[in-house]
């Protein structure tokens, strides 16, 4: 598993898990929105700490910037 994440792409994904998680106990989404975007942040906090997204992958999109 190759990384394909940038720094800006995992500040950018855990920006918004927050903002989903702040939403939630604060109870301004409730019910199945909330479900739905509980599983979108749980995602894009795992994608962010393991720097891998499985979507980029058949599209062959990387964020990450390679240094060689």
């Amino acid at each position: 598993m190759k990384k394909n994440m940038g720094s800006i792409d995992k500040i950018i994904r855990i920006s918004i898990a927050v903002i989903i998680a702040v939403l939630y106990f604060t109870d301004t989404i409730s019910g199945t929105i909330a479900l739905i975007l509980g599983a979108f942040a749980i995602i894009f906090i795992v994608t962010s700490f393991i720097s891998f997204c499985p979507m980029y992958l058949p599209f062959g999109i990387s964020t990450k910037k390679n240094i060689e």
